[in-house]
């Protein structure tokens, strides 16, 4: 069974992300996109239908199986609400709302409708990550007492985006745009913590939103996670530094996902997907005896994949909506803990 998919937004989420990656699956089909950007879209999948609005989108559900929503994250919550009204399971960029209050509300209407609201986490499918994941599960590394993380940039200048916004409504920030990625990788390896500490920063001139956060999670058993995000880094740390008991990995450098899916390739026409030069490895050892560590391959494309199963096999979905809720449950407590200067004890 091939499953049909509407996909409302064709800015960078929708253009670079989620319209290649899903015509890179073969058990799904893009027939439909909502955007003004109709030559852009026709140019690159010449038999797609380009609506000019979402309402023709729900006047005609019964020609789609699944709608992916990748616009302003003032929108993710109303668009999927109209979704699940309608009768459409979704998949929804992160983060899935602005409060996690929200992002409830829209669980529970998912519960009421028996459709699944999916998170677009794909950075659970980083090639670094994948490896993190696998030395953890397989002890490789001794007992992990901390994970070290960061996604740090050096974007000195402040651009006109609605990522910057200092509105809460628009989930602006550092926090929200590579902190939900940071923290929904931590919930995945060690799951919901029990306490949050942040600094959060607003550094460059103009800047009306953080751009520079550290949060530290303690989770229920034992590991500490301490997450750096930031806009400011003028020297850019390693990507993981995993302590165990026994041994470390470190690891740096970005994925090479994103940079292909730029250029225009795609997990269906690149035998090589994912793969990071042998150059890039981490490496795994205690500091007498280090040695590199192959790094797993990069596999956006199997999000969607899993994304099928669940809508045709009845497989749990790849990410699930309360890690989202997770998330931003320690987004608000981390906005509570820079302000009061203390930890947050997180509610089970």
């Amino acid at each position: 069974m091939t499953l049909r998919v509407a996909l409302i937004g064709y800015g960078t989420g929708g253009a670079v992300f989620h319209a290649p990656l899903i015509s890179s699956v073969p058990e799904l089909r893009l027939d439909a996109i909502v955007t003004s950007r109709r030559d852009d879209v026709l140019a690159r999948y010449p038999g797609v239908e380009v609506l000019d609005g979402t309402d023709r989108l729900w006047e005609a559900t019964d020609r789609y199986d699944l709608v992916v929503i990748s616009v302003p994250n003032r929108k993710h919550v109303a668009l999927a609400r109209e979704a699940l009204t309608s009768g459409m399971p979704v998949v929804l960029d992160k983060p899935v709302a602005a409060t996690a209050a929200d992002a409830r509300s829209l669980a529970a209407l998912a519960a009421v409708r028996g459709l699944p609201v999916i998170p677009f986490h794909n950075r659970r499918w980083d090639g670094d990550f994948r490896t993190v994941a696998q030395l953890v599960e397989d002890g490789a590394l001794g007992a992990v007492p901390r994970l070290e993380s960061r996604f740090e940039r050096w974007r000195p200048r402040v651009k006109e985006s609605w990522k910057e916004s200092a509105d809460p409504r628009d989930a602006g920030g550092v926090l929200f745009d590579l902190g939900a990625h940071l923290i929904d990788q931590a919930v995945a390896l060690f799951g919901r913590p029990g306490t949050v500490y942040a600094e959060i920063d607003t550094r460059r001139p103009g800047a009306t939103t953080s751009d520079d956060v550290f949060v530290a999670l303690t989770h229920p058993g034992g590991e500490h996670s301490h997450l750096w995000m930031s806009a400011t880094a003028a020297d850019l740390g390693p990507r993981f530094r995993i302590l165990g008991a026994d041994a470390s990995y470190v690891v740096s450098g970005m994925d090479p996902q994103e940079d292909a899916l730029r250029e225009g390739r795609t997990p269906a026409d690149d035998p090589a997907w994912g793969q990071a030069p042998s150059d890039r490895y981490g490496r795994r050892g205690t500091p007498d005896d280090t040695r590199p560590e192959p790094t797993m391959p990069g596999a956006y494309q199997e999000f969607y994949r899993a994304v099928a199963r669940t809508l045709t096999e009845n497989a749990p979905p790849p990410v699930d909506l309360n890690d989202a809720i997770t998330g931003l449950d320690i987004i608000e407590a981390a906005t509570e803990s820079s302000k009061t200067r203390t930890t947050i004890t997180l509610k089970p």
